[in-house]
């Protein structure tokens, strides 16, 4: 409860209780008193002092008054504290130079005002020079990892004339250097991000035809864990916005649902067009997510219990797929539905294209499906999904 309001409660039982005093006091002197005098014969009350009387009645009358006005001026007193609460609410990560509002006089509000923005200067430095770092470690860090991984592939062209175990060896360490690099990339991508160094094109994307590619890179990377991919409705939007960054968002959605899925489980895909949105569903069989796993899995380097040592990542994938959906003034959310099923939900903004057929089959999508699973057995997620 505020403090206005506590005020206000407070001020309010006085001026009810002092109401009520008043109303007895007024009735008992100039109505009981007067009818119990007269039933004695006495009409002429000469011993009582009426005027004092009238006057203690006035004055309780009066305290009600002055409590009312007490309120409304503590309420204006503390009016630039609930501003400056208001003001404050609004500051992030992103916005800490935000201006907040003063006070004219030099008084313990303006004091407090100073101290809080000079503390939302010291955060916002001090996350400049983290990004600041972050860049440029992320850049130092990739020409040895690139040397590295040229030198294991050298050494991998070499494999006909190496011992097996030595071979195996180097094809471990190429993935390793891989995902170091990915990770690199992704600490890239999130710090120019925050650093509102990022900048997306705002171009046509036809959104179906993009979740049918979706839908045969997932079919793709499902095969090896016999997880099944169907694909629902498709509805044909055009969406204004970068498709690299799209691309990369769904991507980072089907190797999530392929990684937390189960062995021979199922992934279903299907967007449907609502009031100017369109929404992406991608539906996965996995262990389900309690309600403070489905907040806190698009925090940064966060992994649920199901995922530490038994599923391979980092904790940036939805990260980076959150911030690819707000950028594009969307929004993307988990959804334990159906019943022991995470659904991943993403809603974007449309610009709908006249003349398009309204869903597209599952036999369309699968038409050049098979011919690409034959080209690429070994086929995996690329290095947009984290």
């Amino acid at each position: 409860m505020t403090i206005s309001r506590r005020l206000g409660i407070g001020y309010g039982i006085i001026a009810a209780v002092c109401l009520l005093a008043t109303g007895w006091l007024g009735y008992h002197e100039f109505v009981e008193e007067p009818a119990e005098f007269a039933s004695l014969g006495l009409s002429d009350i000469v011993h009582k002092d009426t005027r004092a009387e009238a006057f203690t009645v006035g004055v309780l009358v009066v305290v009600p008054v002055l409590l009312a006005y007490g309120w409304w001026w503590t309420r204006r007193v503390i009016a630039p504290l609930r501003e400056l609460a208001v003001a404050a609410e609004r500051i992030e990560s992103h916005n800490l130079c935000l201006n907040l509002p003063r006070e004219t006089g030099s008084n313990e509000v303006d004091t407090l005002a100073a101290v809080l923005a000079s503390m939302t200067n010291r955060l916002d430095a001090s996350f400049q020079q983290m990004r600041d770092f972050t860049l440029q470690a992320s850049h130092e860090l990739k020409t040895p990892l690139t040397v590295m991984r040229a030198q294991l592939e050298s050494l991998h062209r070499e494999r006909d004339h190496l011992p097996p175990e030595q071979n195996s060896w180097i094809e471990q360490q190429l993935d390793e250097v891989a995902r170091l690099a990915k990770i690199v990339d992704s600490l890239t991508l999130l710090t120019k991000a925050d650093a509102g160094l990022m900048e997306l094109e705002r171009k046509a994307v036809d959104f179906r035809a993009l979740l049918l590619e979706a839908f045969e890179n997932a079919a793709v990377l499902a095969e090896s864990r016999a997880i099944s991919v169907t694909l629902g409705a498709v509805a044909p939007v055009t969406i204004i916005g970068d498709r690299h960054r799209l691309r990369q968002l769904l991507l980072i959605l089907i190797d999530n649902a392929v990684k937390y899925n189960r062995q021979g489980g199922s992934i279903q895909l299907s967007s449907a067009v609502g009031d100017g949105w369109v929404e992406l569903h991608v539906t996965n069989e996995g262990d389900g997510l309690t309600e403070d796993l489905r907040h806190r899995a698009f925090e940064r380097f966060f992994r649920g219990e199901n995922a530490v040592g038994k599923v391979a990542g980092c904790g940036i994938g939805l990260t980076i797929a959150r911030w690819i959906a707000l950028a594009h003034e969307g929004s993307i959310e988990l959804r334990p539905e159906p019943p022991g099923s995470t659904t991943a939900c993403v809603r974007l903004p449309i610009t709908p294209t006249p003349g398009m057929t309204a869903s597209v089959s599952q036999q369309e999508a699968k038409v050049s499906l098979s011919d690409r699973v034959k080209a690429a057995p070994g086929f995996s997620p690329p290095s947009e999904a984290i």
